[in-house]
């Protein structure tokens, strides 16, 4: 099964990190990275720039909204995401673990919806 695994944390937060406790997270989290491909449970993945740079887009009613910033104002923000190739949600709980900024947010962990051309799962 497949299973993104989200990284929050408090951007404010990490901003705090000397650049040396900066970096050493960074080191620890391309090191997580490598292990979990060695092991053939990470598909992909990648780090986010900051939601200050975000730009969120809606369409309603035929028009497009632009707006600057996150969709919603939260304590942690989106930082990256792991794409996990296991077999079940225990492993991959098991698996999202090892993810170092685990420490100083959260891992959501959410089962991929293959798109389909038709049958798809409706919520």
């Amino acid at each position: 099964m497949k299973y993104v695994a989200l990284v929050y944390y408090d951007e404010a937060t990490m901003q705090k990190l000397s650049q040396q406790q900066w970096d050493a997270l960074n080191q620890e989290c391309i090191a997580c990275g490598d292990s979990l491909r060695e092991r053939n449970y990470m598909l992909g993945g990648q780090a986010l720039q900051p939601t200050t740079i975000a730009t969120t887009l809606r369409v309603r009613s035929g028009q497009v909204e632009i707006t600057d910033g996150p969709f919603a104002e939260t304590k942690e923000q989106l930082a990256g995401f792991y794409l996990l190739d296991v077999k079940d949600l225990n492993e991959a709980i098991h698996v999202a673990s090892k993810i170092p900024p685990a420490r100083y947010g959260s891992i959501e962990i959410r089962p991929v919806r293959e798109l389909q051309t038709t049958d798809n799962q409706n919520y």
